[in-house]
């Protein structure tokens, strides 16, 4: 590898790093396919530049967090952080497409579903200890 490809790759980890405040785990369980569109809130001042490109790509339609880490040219986990402070803020939401009800018996809730739960009990009761033996 060149020395100009190894500074490139090295500047764009430090710039992920940066974008994340060096976070590496999300706050919330989001999958690739967690499907987001935009909410009512607003990120807050100090958010990351990404944070408003991803609101902008979310308020032209829903997407995945996959997608929205393809557009972005960043790492998914890098995505996922800045998903998360964005859910917290409300300005991201994790929409229902589909109700239980309509998933057929047996079946169970979708990913999705748990998903929207779970950011919904989190911005509810963030001081709440996980329970352990839940799954």
């Amino acid at each position: 590898m060149s020395t100009y490809g190894r500074a490139a790759e090295e500047s764009a980890f430090v710039r992920t790093s940066a974008v994340t405040r060096g976070r590496t785990k999300p706050r919330h369980l989001l999958a690739l396919e967690t499907v987001l569109e935009a909410g009512r809130g607003r990120p807050g001042p100090a958010q990351a530049e990404e944070c408003g490109e991803i609101l902008a790509l979310c308020r032209e339609r829903r997407r995945s967090v996959v997608e929205l880490a393809g557009r972005l040219g960043r790492p998914v986990t890098a995505v996922k952080v800045l998903v998360s402070d964005l859910l917290d803020a409300d300005a991201l939401v994790v929409p229902l497409t589909q109700s239980y009800a309509d998933t057929g018996a047996g079946s169970g809730p979708s990913i999705q579903m748990l998903a929207a739960v779970s950011v919904g009990l989190k911005r509810k009761w963030p001081d709440a200890v996980a329970y352990p033996q839940a799954g």
